[in-house]
């Protein structure tokens, strides 16, 4: 069984972020994998180990993201694919239409894994993408995983908005990680040893044979700020009575609820 999963380098939403000119400041920031992605390298891994196989991961983006990939490859991957250069900083479309024709350069895959959405973005778009590109069945937001390879069939758990869906799938088809679906593994010593011996391919647009004009955005961020500081809080003094005379004031001439 060949299972894929897409991954993506993020920044790390538990560092201290900066944001100027639109964009998000990289100095001093801390990239790992996004950590929705995370759930769906360990549960690629897990199947391996349950069904045999090999593990692929793919990633779009700079060459900084080949320490994601490496990260995969040390928690258990076993190979890495990483599409970078000219014409590779674009929205999702292009990003999912790299993806689709990268998997069409390797050996067909059982089951594709990514992550709900990324942190960075939020969008959830791109394995959506990739999916009706290769016209393959998707289901998102899994929380757990059975395979029946002999039959071809997977059986999947979804939330659904707070409710548990279950599905039967065909194989070959698309899944996206939710959190709760596993606890991703920390890389072991040997196995970022090891992850130095695997294969880690290098493609650029003119491999996929697509051209910068093909992948380029159709859309266009227009803003990006962070939330709006949070203002101090007020406590109110004095008995109950006095208390609730202040709150009622408070509404009134502060939050205009009143």
């Amino acid at each position: 069984m060949h299972i894929v999963v897409l991954l993506k380098q993020t920044f790390d939403t538990e560092e201290k972020v900066a944001v100027h000119g639109g964009q998000v400041s990289e100095d001093g920031v801390k990239f790992i994998i996004n950590p929705y992605d995370e759930y769906a390298v360990e549960e690629a891994i897990r199947q391996k180990e349950r069904h045999g196989g090999t593990v692929t991961v793919v990633s779009v983006g700079p060459e900084r993201a080949a320490e994601a990939l490496r990260t995969a490859l040390a928690m258990g991957a076993d190979e890495a694919v990483l599409i970078s250069g000219e014409g590779t900083l674009t929205d999702s479309r292009g990003i999912s239409l790299m993806i689709a024709a990268a998997l069409g350069r390797l050996p067909k895959a059982d089951v594709i894994l990514g992550g709900l959405f990324s942190v960075d973005q939020g969008a959830g778009q791109t394995a959506i993408r990739v999916a009706g590109l290769l016209g393959l069945p998707h289901v998102s937001s899994i929380t757990q995983l059975d395979i029946d390879s002999a039959a071809g069939v997977a059986v999947v758990l979804r939330d659904a908005e707070g409710d548990a869906e279950t599905l039967e799938v065909t194989l070959p088809a698309v899944f996206t990680a939710q959190q709760g679906l596993n606890e991703p593994r920390y890389p072991s010593l040997p196995g970022i040893m090891k992850a130095k011996k695997k294969p880690f391919h290098r493609l650029s647009l003119q491999d996929l044979g697509l051209t910068v004009e093909a992948v380029a955005a159709r859309t266009e961020r227009l803003s990006l700020a962070l939330p709006s500081a949070r203002g101090a809080g007020k406590r109110l003094a004095g008995d109950p009575q006095a208390q609730a005379a202040q709150l009622v004031h408070l509404l009134r001439t502060e939050a205009k609820v009143l």
